[in-house]
């Protein structure tokens, strides 16, 4: 279905034949004759309850004589031995020693995870606690515990109402089925009252006060499902299944739907959108966090449900694997989730080396069956290059035993792993452009008047400041540059590529702000890994405002700044920040090797060009004084992270270069090619001959040429003119001469435009193909482009021309 197609009947209608088997129905969940199922087509509640415990332990017939199998077996066991230290039923103050709180709500959510951690390890065959009858009756008198003095009836919540009818709902409802043999009626009948004392309807969100949307919802319809399932409710299972498409509302709050059509007018604007963005908690670009949620949540629901007459029916299924193609694999970088869009997750200690990627490979391995045909071996494909990239942390020695069968098998099939990604993929609706080359990735990240700049809430991702600030993560071979401690010892004023003034704000200062100004996105050839970018800066509680570009054209990105000003303050424009994978890798300054020794700072004057062993090259075809430190920076992560952060410092090797712009700047500016994974012979050969050049800088527009093939990317701020092409007004433009053709792309970076008018100046072209919406006329010495730029979005429209 189109995304922009109006919703609601099409839904229900689908939907209606689907819902009258399973709205009044109660278990045992019979199907009515000639119903086309799956093949593993159930009719009762103990088949459910194997399929959710088979999710949680890998299901009965394991071979625990395979190496692989066995060691993910000991993992589990070891879990569950960690898990388990301190257990006490016969504690007064909490189950567990360190949590005793009964002001944190974590504090609960945490002990119920354990509870299910250590059931786990109970329920499968080959570790040292299965089926032990002592730690039997020690895990159901922590259930009994955990309900008579934390959770359920008579107990007030305090603190987060995620953890009340989210994670500590999850994470009983998963002790239960493990346990379901043991448990007894009466304890079941406790269990049951209190996780639907907190969620007791898919539909609502903090059932007073607003509708669920986004993760949140998809994260509440499994309570209810799951839960459903331990009481033989079919009813409730007909309401999880509506719920995700919201059949009794107009679409808007529909996990499936996308969300292009949200205004702040019309609902949250969450959840996921055409371009693959997705937003959690109104503005907050968070595919690495929530969305990575949404997904792996859903992909379990949909195995719950697979062959019922509580299967999702709904067409906007289908979405689901833009969601995986635009909103995933563009934000991962050989087993690495850009943290752009991760929120603030990038400060959790269990959330680096990899792990969001981990949860992303495991649900799309879970939704391959739900997408048989193309979908199903573009999936496979997608998985086993996934899989195969990251070296850093092997998936298959840190899934879980379920993913690990299900991963095995999409690795022994004869599907073609897909092969590195190379792409420039922008995300206008989140304000985020990634660009893959063989030998690198490279995320931008920017924020406008539509998009906040970052998280920062439970006290947590406390220094997390710049982080939309023009921020660029560069992905190279040094997998684990983001991972062993990066974001809390990395120097938070000085993040890469961003312009900022001097100084340390306050924890937590100015999270959760939009931009005062529109200008932020760009246009992108389709097909190919070209793409000019760009955001307006408004700085946050200073008068410093600026004009940053970024033109991706294949191995070198075009870093252009200008009109940096403010009041008063020292800006700078931060080159590059980078933990050193060996701490005397090897800076050229010009040829000359610099000082290797922790603690050296200088003035650079007069650098044309920089290489960094390890991490690639830096050309300044205007010459520039520049500012080099290398550092070893320690910290804790409790400096970032009050509620998960632990108090034991971490050190690591930095090396930080910056172009000082001075005390109160008044129209400053920059210009350099970064080339990464270039070697020095290529930087160096570069800075003789640059393969890109400065063609305008000024607070109008930004522009350059590709010396190869004359290619022109160019950002207007303001209605201007560059060589042969001008604009009326606001945009992103790349005009692309290649043999007797031209491509033109364009966008409105603004989102506001009702159309961008362009003049290109060469008579002799006549139009080949063209997006709709897009008009050419004789215009002058040349021609003029209008495009219909209403309602897109900041999305880029295309034209090809012929020369005649």
């Amino acid at each position: 279905m189109n995304p922009g197609t109006t919703r609601g009947t099409t839904r229900r209608s689908v939907l209606a034949g689907a819902a009258a088997l399973g709205a009044a129905a109660a278990l045992p969940l019979t199907l009515p004759p000639g119903t086309a199922h799956a093949a593993d087509t159930v009719d009762d509640a103990a088949s459910l309850r194997t399929r959710w415990h088979t999710l949680l332990t890998g299901g009965p017939g394991l071979d625990l004589t395979d190496a692989r199998i066995a060691a993910a077996v000991a993992r589990t066991g070891k879990a569950a031995t960690t898990a388990a230290k301190g257990l006490d039923p016969s504690r007064d103050d909490g189950l567990f020693p360190d949590l005793t709180s009964t002001t944190l709500s974590n504090h609960v959510t945490t002990s119920f995870k354990r509870l299910a951690t250590v059931a786990t390890a109970w329920a499968v065959p080959g570790t040292v606690q299965y089926g032990d009858p002592a730690l039997r009756d020690l895990l159901l008198a922590g259930v009994d515990w955990m309900l008579t003095h934390r959770y359920g009836p008579g107990h007030t919540r305090f603190d987060n109402d995620w953890d009340w009818e989210i994670g500590s709902a999850l994470a009983l409802n998963d002790t239960a089925v493990l346990l379901y043999d043991v448990l007894g009626a009466e304890r079941l009948d406790r269990i049951n009252a209190a996780v639907r004392g907190y969620t007791p309807d898919p539909n609502l969100w903090r059932a007073d006060r607003q509708i669920a949307t986004g993760a949140n919802r998809v994260w509440i319809s499994t309570v209810v499902a799951v839960n459903a399932v331990l009481r033989g409710s079919g009813e409730d299972l007909a309401r999880v299944r509506d719920a995700l498409s919201d059949v009794e509302g107009s679409g808007a709050n529909s996990v499936l739907a996308f969300n292009d059509a949200s205004t702040a007018a019309e609902g949250t604007g969450e959840g996921f959108y055409s371009d693959g963005s997705f937003l959690q908690h109104y503005k907050h670009p968070y595919n690495g966090g929530y969305g990575k949620e949404l997904l792996n949540s859903l992909s379990r629901l949909l195995n719950l449900l697979a062959g019922t007459a509580w299967t999702v029916t709904d067409p906007d299924l289908d979405n689901v694997r833009l969601w995986v193609d635009e909103g995933f694999d563009p934000l991962l970088a050989r087993g690495d989730v850009m943290a752009s869009v991760c929120g603030r997750e990038i400060a959790r200690p269990s959330k680096q080396g990899h792990a969001s990627a981990q949860t992303v490979i495991e649900a799309v391995v879970r939704l391959i069956p739900s997408f048989p045909g193309a979908t199903a071996e573009r999936f496979t494909a997608l998985v086993k290059q996934w899989i195969a990239e990251d070296t850093y942390r092997d998936f298959l020695a840190v899934t879980d035993l379920a993913s690990l069968v299900a991963a095995r098998d999409v690795i022994a099939s004869t599907v073609p792993a897909r092969g590195p990604l190379v792409a420039h993929k922008q995300h206008p609706r989140m304000d985020k452009a990634a660009h893959h080359r063989p030998s690198f990735a490279l995320g931008i990240s920017a924020y406008s008047s539509r998009i906040y700049n970052y998280e920062s809430i439970q006290n947590e991702n406390l220094h997390a400041w710049h982080l939309s600030d023009g921020m660029v993560l560069l992905y190279t071979d040094d997998l684990g540059h983001y991972s062993e401690d990066y974001w809390p010892t990395v120097d938070p004023a000085r993040l890469p590529g961003t312009t900022v003034l001097a100084g340390r704000p306050a924890d937590a200062a100015g999270q959760r702000t939009t931009s005062t100004a529109d200008w932020a996105g760009g246009a992108a050839l389709p097909g190919t890994t070209l793409g000019a970018y760009g955001m307006e800066l408004r700085a946050f509680g200073s008068s410093l405002h600026g004009l940053k570009s970024w033109f991706c054209l294949d191995d070198v990105i075009a870093c252009v700044g200008s009109g940096i000003a403010a009041d008063a303050g020292t800006a700078e424009t931060i080159v590059e920040n980078r933990k050193l994978r060996d701490p005397a890798a090897t800076l050229l300054v010009d040829g000359r090797a610099a000082p290797a020794d922790t603690g050296w700072s200088t003035t650079l004057d007069e650098v044309r060009w920089l290489h960094l062993a390890g991490t690639g090259g830096y050309v300044f075809p205007e010459a520039v004084t520049l500012r080099a430190l290398r550092e070893d920076r320690t910290a804790t992560w409790r400096e970032i992270n009050l509620k998960y952060g632990t108090d034991t410092p971490v050190t690591r090797p930095y090396l930080t270069l910056w172009q000082d712009h001075g005390t109160a700047p008044d129209g400053a500016g920059y210009f350099w090619l970064q080339a990464p994974a270039a070697s020095a012979e290529r930087t160096e050969q570069w800075s003789s001959a640059p393969p890109v050049k400065l063609v305008a800088r000024s607070t109008a527009v930004h522009a350059v040429r590709r010396c190869a093939d004359g290619l022109l990317a160019a950002n207007f701020w303001a209605a201007g003119s560059v060589q042969e092409l001008a604009s009326d007004g606001p945009a992103s433009v790349l005009v692309r001469p290649e043999g007797k053709t031209v491509t033109v792309s364009l966008s409105d970076p603004t989102h506001l435009r009702s159309a961008v008018v362009l003049d290109l100046a060469r008579r002799d072209l006549t139009v080949v193909s063209a997006d709709p919406g897009i008009t050419v006329t004789r215009a002058g010495a040349g021609i003029r482009i209008t495009a219909d730029t209403a309602e897109r979005h900041g999305a880029t429209l295309n034209l090809t021309l012929k020369r005649s």
